[in-house]
């Protein structure tokens, strides 16, 4: 069975010790960490980019340079008429010459150009400059949409790196890491990075050169206004920098502090139940407080020496059109300049500042970002990283296991020294624990869960670091004591051991998909999608997902979590496209539930939904709107600020009601909840009102009883009965008349008991429904799934939809009654297993906090269970489940482990260590063989060289 076993899974084992290489094309990145030089690192992976964009500002530059020259023509040629000199009436205008060398041929002619006058010259000259600004415009959109493209696409493959690398952290690195630390990094340490790296080469070539370019102009024009320039340029290009390298020192601090503040934050919230016991409010309040102002110290250092540099720099620029002015003007005074070359260089040297200040604040970042960046390599450094090897061995775990002078240390100490071990495989191995940490160390070990700080250990004469990492993940299943679950249905969690990266061309391919796809090749992100069936049904042993859905709840029944799934269904919504077969038959068993409770005498203990009469066991809420909502528009207190309804309530004479019927409970339970504690069972009963709302109410009716006197005191000699029923209502604002209106709509008579509804009123709710789903289709509203007795409410769950109704609350035990019949229902029809899996959609909730600690166990066990792992280790992985339940499922996986599969289990105690092949118990950091005298004890087998006759370590 076990040979079978094998061949079966070698093709899924094959293609599994090349998932890493398939799925992330930058293995080779991965696996030495990141490249310690931002630059080589940007270049690497972007230079064809980088290449094509430097290209395309090359090409810019001539453009650009006829641009600065256009207003020298216009002021000399056509405003001051230098082109028509010698009484010429008429220029040239668009003459276009080929320059060549005159060895040859000198000048080329292309085109003679057009006759015009003076206007017509200045027209033309204009447009052109136009033009050529248009142009010049178009190249910047052209290269910073380009280079910030380029710049995301970096930032993505960084972060896609930095998690691949988290991935790849040893054990003892992820100990000593902080989880909100390292997503802090990749949300917004890198986030700068990704901005500089778009901007790394092109932006000093592009303003580089445009600097160049409008500063050999002016040298063309006046070579004592371009020295001027130049000197001034050189200045602030040497001074600046200097002066702002005490910005970056604070800049690192700031950058330090504010990730120790965010790791800080971090632990406070995942100890805010030990904060709260403890009475440390003040203090955690005191410290972050110290640490703001520490980051508020930096942040006030760093403004100031930043506006003085800025200061400065913004001195400098402004010293040069100074010196223009002035000694630009003499020359031109003197006749060495011309008006039009003056014009001329000083727009030139307008567009020269900002280049030369972006690329003084692209040296700072530049210098700001590599300390960044060396901040981020060093929290990846490779000796952080398991090794990553995906041409390693790929085979079932067969052979002698053995355990060779392995050492495992941790920062207060050794866990354990020196242990040796030799099994034959398969094998059933109890590791009874002393209380020390010793047993689930070795546990860990065996599951390759820590790398030991000395020795090995082998299967087969062969490392466990031999193996192929997604190989020995298939082969080794590992639960701990406090299992790991993400957001996600129970069938999330339990195939997260089956998710295999799919062939990313089994996905159909469309024009979004391709883009997808291209994208990910550029970034070296995984070209599979979610879309695609991720799901490895070999290595669980069936043919697909319904198969796979029937082995997970076989064993979820078998490990006592049966029924509780089955709950779960019965609670959850029926998707028609996931069960298709089960929303066809509800319909059918809505029938038969009936007729069963009919035939039972037991018809009085659920009131049905009719359309035309109002169910006393429903709230006034859904009898108004005789349906489910799917907007949360129309959801709980919403519903009473809805305008749609508030206007068929007002239409209908129905608010005065209401508000009345709100006034009373909030008056009844500021009566009954005065003085008790938060969490006394009453709120539970009287489920419309919380503790903390009754301040609010009772706010509301002191506002009501101020109105009333005061219109009393004015009114009283002539305050009818009718005056009295329009203040009722009038002496609310809108926004407390809804809040008291919210309190009936969740009022039900039979539970509540307060008597505040009557006949009357339950007629003109009924009679408002039909006005209210008139007024939500008129309005376009929709957000209601209407209750339909031959169609499926599909926004309600399945229990309601098979009932189509509500129970009897003035029933003794109607509910278990109710549900005993449901169940026999369901059963008679074949159905338990379509509602299991409806079960199976049952969401976890972020860490599975949704769940018991027992389910949460059964999950994480199941998840091991399906993977059909050749060693599976358990280590404290039963315990919550309770000790009469723990023991049946460790009965369970002895009898199904120790003939083709190896089960290792971390004991508590030596009462069921007779049950296991062989034996070690836990003695401090070493461990040994039961007593020889032990009548619970089985010796283990071959454990340990001849001559160990009291240790197994040493």
């Amino acid at each position: 069975m076990a040979g079978a076993r094998a061949a079966a899974g070698d093709a899924t084992a094959r293609q599994g010790a090349a998932d890493l290489a398939a799925s992330d094309p930058e293995a080779a990145d991965a696996a030495g960490g990141l490249d310690r030089s931002l630059f080589r690192y940007i270049w690497r992976h972007s230079k064809r980019d980088q290449i094509l964009i430097c290209g395309v500002v090359l090409a810019s530059l001539p453009l650009y340079f006829a641009s600065l020259d256009l207003p020298r023509r216009i002021v000399n040629e056509a405003i001051q008429g230098h082109a028509f000199e010698h009484g010429n009436p008429t220029a040239k205008f668009l003459v276009l010459r080929l320059q060549t060398p005159d060895w040859f041929g000198g000048e080329w002619p292309l085109f003679d150009g057009f006759d015009v006058d003076r206007f017509e010259l200045l027209f033309g000259l204009s447009s052109m400059f136009l033009a050529l600004v248009l142009i010049n415009g178009a190249f910047k959109y052209w290269i910073n949409v380009a280079k910030g493209a380029l710049g995301e696409r970096m930032l993505r493959r960084l972060r896609f790196q930095l998690f691949a690398l988290i991935l790849r952290f040893s054990p003892e690195s992820v100990r000593q890491s902080k989880a909100s630390e390292l997503a802090t990094i990749i949300r917004d340490e890198v986030e700068p990075v990704g901005g500089f790296i778009g901007d790394a080469y092109i932006l000093p070539a592009f303003l580089g050169s445009q600097a160049a370019t409008a500063m050999a102009f002016i040298l063309i024009q006046n070579v004592w206004l371009g020295l001027m320039a130049a000197g001034v340029v050189g200045v602030q290009i040497v001074v600046i920098p200097r002066l702002r390298r005490e910005l970056l020192r604070l800049g690192r601090k700031r950058q330090l502090a504010s990730r120790r503040l965010a790791g800080r934050v971090g632990e406070v919230v995942d100890g805010i139940e030990a904060v709260h016991a403890n009475g440390a409010e003040p203090w955690e309040r005191a410290e972050i407080g110290q640490r703001l102002y520490g980051l508020f110290d930096l942040r006030l250092r760093i403004y100031r020496r930043k506006f003085m540099v800025k200061f400065l720099n913004n001195l400098l620029a402004q010293m040069t059109p100074f010196l223009f002015y002035c000694i630009g003007g003499y020359f031109a005074l003197k006749g060495q300049l011309s008006i039009g070359q003056l014009v001329a260089v000083i727009a030139a040297y307008r567009d020269l500042p900002p280049p030369l200040k972006e690329l003084i604040d692209w040296d700072q970042q530049r210098l700001d970002v590599q300390v960044k960046y060396e901040q981020v390599v060093q929290q990846f450094l490779p000796e952080r990283l398991l090794a990553v090897d995906a041409s390693g061995r790929d085979e079932p775990l067969a052979g002698t296991l053995a355990v060779e002078d392995v050492w495992v240390r941790e920062a207060h100490g050794p866990l354990i020294e020196g242990a040796n071990l030799s099994l034959p495989l398969p094998v059933r191995l109890g590791i009874v624990s002393d209380g020390s940490p010793s047993a689930s160390a070795l546990a860990r070990v065996l599951a390759h869960r820590i790398v030991p700080a000395r020795g090995r250990v082998t299967v087969g004469g062969h490392d466990l670091g031999e193996w192929a990492p997604p190989a020995l993940a298939r082969r080794i299943a590992y639960a701990s004591v406090e299992p790991v679950l993400f957001p996600g249905s129970l069938r999330d969690n339990i195939v997260y051991g089956l998710l295999r990266p799919p062939d990313p061309e089994a996905v159909p391919s469309s024009p979004e998909e391709r883009r997808r796809l291209a994208e990910a090749r550029r970034t070296g992100n995984p070209l599979q999608s979610l879309g695609g069936d991720w799901i490895d049904y070999r290595q669980a042993g069936v043919a697909d997902a319904i198969a796979l859905d029937g082995l997970i709840l076989d064993w979820l029944r078998r490990i006592g979590m049966g029924e509780e799934v089955y709950r779960f269904g019965l609670l959850g919504l029926v998707d028609p496209a996931r069960h298709p077969d089960l929303a066809g038959r509800l319909i059918e068993a809505r029938a038969a539930l009936r007729a069963r409770l009919e035939a039972d005498g037991m018809a009085h203990l659920v009131e049905p939904f009719d359309k035309t009469r109002y169910n006393r066991q429903a709230t006034v809420g859904e009898n108004l709107l005789f349906g489910v909502p799917t907007t949360p528009s129309l959801i709980g207190r919403a519903l009473a600020e809805h305008p749609v309804v508030r206007r068929v309530l007002d239409r209908r004479g129905l608010t005065p009601a209401l508000v009345t019927m709100g006034e009373r409970i909030a008056e009844t339970m500021l009566e009954i909840f005065q003085g008790l504690p938060m969490g006394h069972p009453l709120f539970e009963q009287f489920s419309f009102l919380s503790a903390d709302e009754l301040p609010e109410y009772e706010a509301i009716l002191a506002r009501r009883s101020a109105t009333v006197a005061s219109a009393e005191a004015h009114h009283h000699s002539w305050l009818t009965r009718t005056r009295r029923r329009w203040l009722g209502l009038e002496r609310y604002s809108r926004a407390d008349a809804a809040r008291l209106i919210a309190l009936p709509l969740a009022y039900i008579e039979p539970r509540h008991r307060l008597g505040l509804l009557n006949d009357d009123l339950r007629e003109a709710i009924v009679a408002a429904r039909a006005a209210l789903h008139e007024a939500l289709d008129a309005a376009g509203e929709g957000g209601v799934d209407f209750y339909e007795p031959d169609s499926v409410c599909l926004a309600a769950p399945l229990r309601d939809n098979l009932l189509f109704g509500r129970i009897n609350h003035s029933s003794a035990d109607a509910a278990r009654l109710v549900t005993a019949a449901i169940t026999a229902t369901i059963a008679a029809m074949d159905l338990t297993d379509a509602v299991a899996r409806v079960g199976l959609d049952h969401q976890v909730g972020p860490s599975g906090r949704f769940l018991s600690g027992g389910q949460r166990a059964s999950v994480s066990l199941v998840r091991a269970l399906v993977r059909q792992p050749d060693l599976l280790v358990l280590d404290g992985a039963l315990s919550p489940m309770g000790e009469t339940r723990a023991r049946a499922v460790l009965d369970l996986l002895l009898d199904r482990f120790g003939r083709t599969a190896s089960l290792v289990v971390v004991l508590p105690n030596e009462r069921v260590a007779h049950l296991f092949d062989s034996v070690l118990e836990a003695k401090g950091t070493s461990f040994a063989q039961p007593a020889a005298g032990d009548a619970n004890a089985t010796p283990a087998r071959q454990v340990a060289p001849a001559g160990d006759e009291a240790h197994l370590d040493r």
